[in-house]
């Protein structure tokens, strides 16, 4: 166990937005636009920006990776977005639209000491953060390092939160529950609606059966609700997530930790206050903490 998996919780709620509103930003969709996906949802472009540091790989290795989604949706977008644009460009467009949204965001002010010092101890745990076993975060960490602090945090989160979702793939695997299990137990538990997770493709028909699965075993009641037994293995497997994404947060102390949530806050504040970030995400994110003090 680890010594205080809390931190790696409490780390990843303060981080994680400062990443995600890169799946929001009009920035973002713009340099998509450029590069010529179709933007009228965030699916095709979704599928390769998150997977371009892997290569032009294929439907069943980014199915793999990404787990959660249904093959059938994947397929849909992979491999076509490499004929749209190759891997590679696709990297050097989203430097650019982190940078643009960025920017925007922070008003034009990305070059102050707040900035340099959170990219800083983020890009320490990140250093920290182990990849076997890892594949999403081990080709993230691959990637060469931004030299612009602003850059260099949206990087270094994102390895972070690429390890923690790696192991959480883990997690799920340890506890017996396959993709669209994963989600229905999700779901049952509260953590998000069904209607947050129609955006992963399963059909009506997979998600019964799923829950069907669930209820021979105990977990989810005749409703679909979670049992005891239901929580009791959604806590075990959020309890195994944290342990494994622990490791960069004790090699950085939680004093460095707790240093980078102080001066990453008022860029949550900010990312908050654009309005794009879903009250109701698939991540089971709730309320930011406040940092502690």
């Amino acid at each position: 166990m680890a010594e205080e998996p809390g931190l790696a919780r409490r780390m990843w709620h303060q981080l994680e937005p400062l990443h995600a509103l890169f799946w929001y930003s009009p920035e973002v969709f713009a340099e998509a636009e450029g590069l010529g996906y179709d933007v009228r949802t965030r699916w095709p472009s979704y599928f390769a920006w998150r997977a371009a540091p892997l290569g032009a790989a294929g439907a069943h290795a980014v199915s793999a990776a990404f787990y959660s989604f249904s093959p059938r949706m994947v397929a849909e977008h992979v491999p076509a977005a490499w004929t749209v644009a190759e891997p590679g460009r696709v990297l050097e467009a989203r430097t650019r639209a982190v940078d643009r949204m960025y920017r925007t965001l922070l008003a034009g002010d990305v070059a102050g000491p707040d900035l340099a010092e959170a990219a800083d101890l983020a890009r320490a745990a990140a250093e920290a953060a182990s990849t076997a076993g890892r594949p999403i975060a081990a080709a993230n960490a691959d990637l060469p390092w931004p030299d612009e602090p602003h850059l260099a945090l949206w990087h270094a989160i994102g390895v972070l939160r690429e390890q923690r979702g790696d192991g959480h793939v883990a997690a799920l695997l340890t506890h017996g529950l396959d993709p669209v299990e994963a989600l229905v137990s999700f779901t049952a538990v509260g953590a998000a609606s069904a209607e947050t997770f129609a955006s992963r493709g399963w059909t009506a028909e997979e998600w019964a059966a799923a829950r069907d699965r669930l209820a021979s075993r105990g977990l989810v009641d005749a409703d679909g609700a979670a049992t005891a037994r239901g929580r009791e293995l959604r806590d075990d497997v959020e309890r195994m997530t944290d342990d494994l994404a622990h490791a960069p947060w004790r090699t950085l102390g939680a004093a460095k930790a707790d240093r980078l949530a102080q001066l990453a806050m008022p860029i949550l504040v900010k990312v908050l206050e654009t309005g794009l970030m879903p009250a109701q995400n698939t991540l089971g994110i709730g309320r930011i903490q406040a940092p502690p003090r």
